[in-house]
């Protein structure tokens, strides 16, 4: 089946601050509201990660436990959403906030681009969630996620949002030891294109150049970003191989 591309030209226009233009040492602690003002100021795009409280409501958080930002012993999944947005954050006056938060603040002034945390376990409650707030949402933004089956889901769930897969073709993360070996292959080979259908991909940058970017970007005119930039020859590897970079630690 072929893929084609619906990525609107904003997506790849301005350099994504990862997690919000981010400085813990400044007091500016990752996906917080001072990370989303920072890139407003720098006029750069902005990604976030989202997860499920346990109320079902989309914050925007990056671990799947609370304790290496905000010292709490539980998981954000186990935990409700008002109890979450009252936790402090790196020990900075920033609390966790919801996506409708981060939405708000942002207002329209730069792109933005959530990544969905997903367990590979078919749970849509998340992405539906997601999709129900970025449809009332009128500024530029799009959504991502490892998982392709909740890309698929999404589309349905709001098909004028573009989406993209996050990927990665060496697969060592201790979490891709739980899946087996047909799943991981079907996402670093990319088998589940026919479904997904993503708009872009996003890939990590340590992996350029590789087969499925490449024919992706050249064959199938699909934008590719690429995660995480933090240093001069992984710039030099986006500049290269991919349309867009998702950066940190420095200001492009």
């Amino acid at each position: 089946m072929r893929v084609v591309s619906n990525a609107p030209a904003w997506l790849t226009a301005r350099p994504i601050a990862h997690r919000g233009l981010h400085d813990r040492a400044a007091g500016i602690p990752e996906n917080t509201l001072a990370a989303a003002r920072a890139a407003i100021a720098g006029g750069y795009a902005i990604e976030c990660d989202v997860q499920r409280s346990a109320d079902g409501e989309a914050m925007v958080f990056h671990d799947e436990a609370l304790g290496r930002l905000t010292g709490a012993v539980a998981l954000v999944a186990e935990t409700r959403a008002d109890a979450l947005r009252s936790l402090t954050v790196a020990g900075s006056p920033e609390t966790i906030p919801t996506l409708s938060d981060t939405l708000a603040a942002i207002a329209g002034r730069v792109p933005l681009v959530i990544e969905i945390k997903s367990r590979f376990t078919g749970d849509l409650r998340l992405t539906e969630r997601v999709a129900e707030i970025v449809r009332l949402y009128d500024g530029p933004v799009a959504v991502k996620s490892f998982d392709p089956e909740l890309i698929q889901a999404f589309a349905a769930l709001a098909p004028d949002v573009p989406r993209g897969i996050v990927g990665e073709t060496a697969q060592d993360d201790p979490a891709y030891a739980l899946m087996s070996e047909g799943l991981r292959r079907s996402l670093s080979d990319l088998l589940h294109l026919g479904a997904s259908r993503p708009d872009f991909l996003s890939w990590r940058v340590d992996d350029l150049p590789c087969a499925a970017t490449f024919l992706c970007r050249h064959l199938g005119r699909m934008p590719v970003m690429t995660w995480t930039v933090r240093n001069p020859d992984q710039r030099r590897r986006a500049d290269e191989h991919a349309d867009q970079m998702v950066f940190e630690g420095f200001r492009p």
